[in-house]
């Protein structure tokens, strides 16, 4: 979905031996195979994963004995949880049987992943982690740099750097976490180098919505892009927030189905203290660099924002996520939201029906939903409507956004 998660995702792979690479960038050829294999009534993600793995198959000197793809499922009603089994039948309707489908699921933290699986998901989110700062630090300093590019480039250079790491195979978790840090302290010298004029006032812009179209730059426009290219800054909501989610989720189900004293429950808190240590090494060199931008300490404050309007015992998914982190992003100072969905995606609808009472309880703030299908025409002309309506807001708004100190 993100940039810099896949491709590091891909090098904890080769951490275990396993030759992973991500998919190719998504083009017109992805559509168009997308298109053809659906029955079109599917949401965008869907289109572009199948159309991008059947580009993979029709590669000059593919081998489908060869080809293994990572489709993960999920419970819940969501669309989402039909990609690997909708994957696996055009596979086969086109004589690709032999091609591998790996499919763990969120509702049993992945374990599917087999006898390195637990190797394999420490050092995946490791990775996750990395790439989620990584890419803060992208959109942290891309509008205020002077000369076009150089974000972009020292971003691609930082991916590779982080990629080396992730990829080693001769160091424990711990060790890696370590050598993660240091990455992030060199590249946090790296992006202070860019020349840049930090001034405030930009309408800061907050990101939710469905987690693959908000964050996959070729679903959504690069949505973001252009926020920027029209004066804006964005915060972006990351992979790793719905990891927590999860994690969380999975959590309130040991507890119910074994007890909270039990060796499952003990098991879970062990776990997730080691994944928020893991978390706070790679962080702590930055700490300095995201006063102002700093992420929840836990996901259950989402939730209890989202509770006055959608109860997460109620609902599940992106839309609670997305509610609840419009009104943390209130509290944080920002200027207003833009939740992207794809077309007819069900967390983008129920969040959209709840935005107004959200922005009426919150000084009106401006809230914007955005869909795609690849078929939009006038992404800039509502982007820039909106920005206008943010600045407005920006002059009467209660909490102030807070800058870090390089900010003149």
């Amino acid at each position: 979905m993100a940039y810099a998660g896949a491709r590091l995702t891909a090098a904890a792979f080769r951490s275990i031996g396993v030759a992973a690479s991500v998919t190719p960038e998504s083009n017109g050829e992805t559509l168009e195979l997308g298109g053809l294999f659906s029955s079109g009534e599917e949401c965008l993600p869907h289109k572009i994963t199948l159309g991008n793995f059947l580009r993979i198959c029709r590669q000059p000197g593919a081998k489908p004995h060869e080809i293994a793809f990572f489709m993960p499922l999920a419970p819940g009603p969501c669309r989402f949880g039909q990609y690997a089994p909708y994957l696996r039948q055009v596979l086969d309707e086109q004589g690709l049987g032999e091609v591998l489908i790996l499919s763990p699921n969120s509702a049993t933290n992945y374990r599917e992943v087999g006898e390195h699986g637990p190797e394999m998901i420490r050092t995946a989110w490791l990775g996750i982690v990395a790439g989620d700062l990584v890419t803060r630090l992208l959109l942290k300093t891309r509008p205020y740099e002077l000369h076009a590019g150089d974000t972009d480039a020292v971003f691609a250079q930082a991916v590779e750097t982080l990629e080396q790491t992730v990829a080693r195979s001769d160091l424990s978790s711990g060790a890696k976490a370590k050598a993660l840090a240091h990455d992030m302290a060199e590249l946090r010298q790296r992006f202070r180098a860019i020349p840049a004029r930090y001034e405030k006032g930009r309408p800061f812009i907050g990101v939710v919505g469905e987690i693959f179209c908000r964050l996959n730059t070729f679903s959504n426009d690069d949505a973001v892009r252009r926020v920027e290219k029209l004066g804006g800054e964005c915060w972006l909501s990351d992979v790793t927030e719905w990891l927590w989610y999860t994690d969380h989720s999975r959590g309130k189900d040991v507890v119910r189905d074994f007890g909270r004293c039990s060796w499952p429950a003990v098991k879970h808190k062990i776990r997730s203290w080691v994944q928020r240590r893991y978390e706070h090494t790679i962080m702590a060199p930055l700490a300095h660099d995201f006063r102002g931008y700093e992420e929840p300490h836990d996901i259950a404050e989402v939730l209890a924002d989202a509770e006055p309007y959608l109860p997460p015992r109620g609902s599940e998914g992106e839309m609670t996520l997305s509610v609840g982190k419009s009104v943390y992003l209130y509290r944080k100072g920002i200027d207003g939201v833009i939740d992207i969905s794809p077309f007819t995606c069900m967390n983008g609808i129920v969040s959209e029906a709840v935005y107004p009472a959200l922005s009426t309880d919150h000084d009106n703030l401006p809230i914007r939903s955005l869909y795609f299908d690849k078929a939009s025409t006038n992404v800039d002309r509502d982007i820039e409507i909106f920005l206008d309506l943010a600045r407005a807001y920006q002059r009467r708004k209660r909490h102030q956004r807070v800058y870090p100190d390089y900010f003149k």
